[in-house]
């Protein structure tokens, strides 16, 4: 939604295995040896930035996010890294980076076409942009908020608010936008399948990022009633296991591009 928001930091971490997996994945796919300056856009709460710093020690590595929440407890995580509070939106760096990480970030972002030729015009010949982006509008936890907040005695408070987050291109947009913009292009897609312990863990997941947002715009009276219709929508579109537990399809895009030598 249009709605300015700070992420919950300790909501997040809540899962963090689960999601610091693609990040792993994510920095598999780096071809670089010796990188110099390395940058986390959207660190969050450092988990990301952990493991790109761990991956290049010899790197200054900076981690990026607009939360005070996030930025505070990356902070006290990697107290010897340097974290910058900062719009991604507006972010003009002065100097290139050998490697631009953005792990579960640039979806919150319009005009993929203008973003990605402006992170690519700030990479090194040479360096490397990461990016993973969920791609998961169309499974039935986002479907499932959509119909929950068009319905109901909240609706009117959504009616004129915007999406949060617009489509995905597809691989062929982002491949082409890549190229055009003097990269070579890696990508794939991949659908992790996270076995939660129920369906209110799913609903727990989602509280921290896109859920938070349409919550945020409700007062207090009216979130309960939200969650409670959510929930049970949750509950059809992810039927329990025979062990109880239920499985959160997530699908992920993953783009790795190569600036070419000048």
């Amino acid at each position: 939604m249009t709605a300015k928001v700070d992420w919950d930091a300790d909501q997040y971490l809540r899962f963090e295995d689960e999601r610091t997996r693609p990040s792993l994945d994510l920095l598999q796919g780096v071809r670089l040896t010796a990188p110099a300056r390395c940058i986390d856009l959207g660190c969050g709460p450092g988990n990301s930035t952990e493991l790109v710093a761990a991956r290049f020690p010899q790197a200054a590595v900076t981690g990026l996010d607009s939360s005070p929440d996030m930025i505070e407890k990356a902070r006290k995580r990697l107290p010897r890294l340097s974290f910058v509070q900062a719009d991604l939106a507006g972010w003009a760096p002065e100097e290139r980076y050998d490697l631009i990480f953005a792990n579960a970030v640039l979806q919150w972002l319009p005009d993929h076409e203008a973003l990605f030729a402006r992170l690519a015009a700030a990479l090194k010949p040479g360096g490397v942009l990461a990016v993973q982006m969920p791609n998961n509008l169309a499974e039935p936890s986002h479907v499932a908020m959509a119909e929950t907040a068009a319905e109901g005695p909240w609706a009117v408070r959504f009616a004129h608010a915007t999406e949060a987050r617009e489509p995905l291109g597809s691989f062929s947009d982002y491949r082409r936008w890549l190229m055009e913009a003097g990269c070579t292009v890696d990508l794939w897609q991949t659908t992790y399948v996270h076995a939660l312990a129920d369906s209110t863990a799913i609903i727990e997941w989602f509280k921290s990022t896109a859920l938070k947002r349409y919550l945020d715009l409700l007062p207090a009276g009216e979130r309960e009633g939200f969650l409670a219709s959510y929930r049970e929508r949750i509950a059809r579109a992810y039927p329990a296991e025979p062990d109880g537990k239920v499985l959160l399809r997530f699908p992920r895009l993953f783009i790795v591009a190569t600036r070419r030598a000048a």
